[in-house]
C-alpha cells in the first residue's frame, strides 16, 4: 500500500470546498437535524425535502440550495458514518487499516462494507440511486475505488485493477445488498463468504 494513502484527507460527501458562512453552516446543521428527526420517525420513504423544510422551520428553497435532491440529503445524513469508515481503513488498526497484507486488508474492507450495509442500506440506496450516476460521482466512491485499486495493484501487478475495483465495489452496492439480504434472504455471513470466493478468483495470479 503506498504510504501516501495514509496521508490523504478523507473526502467530504457534502459541505466540501470553501468554508461555509456562519449562517449557511447553521442552516445546514438545522436541516440535517430535521432530516434525522424525519428519518427516525417516518423512515426513508418519508424523507421528503418539503417535510424536512417544515420540521427545520426554513423555506423549501433553503433546503434545495444545500441539498439538490433526496440523494444528497441522504449523503449528508451519512457524513459522520462515512468519515468514520474512511478513517478505519485509511489509518485504523489492521487488518482493515495499514499494517496487514493487501489481501487481508481488501477482505476486511469488503466485510466492513457489508456490516455497514446491514445497518445503513436504506439511506445508502437513496444516496446511490438518486440519479443514474450518483454513486460513482460521490467523493466516497472515488476514495473507496482508489483504496481498492491500491490494494489490487499489490495483489495483481499488471492487471486492469481500475476495472477490477469497479467489479468488486459493484458487489457492495446498496441496492444489490437489499436484493440479496432482504428479498432473497441471504444472510450477512453468506454474502461475506461469497465475496471471499469472488476476491479469491479475482486476485488469483494466472
Amino acid at each position: 500500500m503506498p504510504e501516501r494513502e495514509g496521508n490523504r484527507k478523507p473526502f467530504q460527501l457534502t459541505g466540501s470546498g470553501s468554508p461555509e458562512r456562519a449562517d449557511a453552516a447553521r442552516n445546514r446543521a438545522k436541516i440535517l437535524a430535521a432530516a434525522a428527526s424525519v428519518y427516525a420517525e417516518r423512515g426513508v420513504d418519508g424523507l421528503a425535502l418539503d417535510q424536512v423544510a417544515a420540521v427545520a422551520g426554513v423555506g423549501v428553497g433553503t433546503v434545495y440550495r444545500r441539498f439538490a435532491d433526496r440523494g444528497q440529503l441522504a449523503q449528508g445524513l451519512m457524513d459522520a458514518h462515512e468519515q468514520a469508515f474512511q478513517a478505519s481503513f485509511m489509518t485504523g488498526p489492521p487488518p482493515l487499516g495499514p499494517g496487514a497484507p493487501a489481501g487481508d486488508r481488501l477482505r476486511a474492507f469488503l466485510h466492513a462494507f457489508v456490516d455497514r450495509l446491514s445497518t445503513q442500506a436504506d439511506l445508502l440506496v437513496v444516496a446511490e440511486t438518486a440519479t443514474p450516476t450518483a454513486r460513482y460521482e460521490s467523493g466516497a466512491y472515488r476514495l473507496h475505488h482508489v483504496h481498492v485499486v491500491a490494494l489490487l495493484d499489490e495483489l495483481r501487478p499488471g492487471a486492469d485493477t481500475h476495472y477490477l475495483a469497479d467489479a468488486l465495489l459493484a458487489q457492495v452496492a446498496a441496492a444489490q445488498f437489499v436484493r440479496q439480504h432482504r428479498d432473497e434472504g441471504l444472510s450477512v455471513e453468506r454474502i461475506k463468504s461469497g465475496l471471499d470466493d469472488l476476491l479469491t478468483a479475482l486476485t488469483r495470479v494466472p
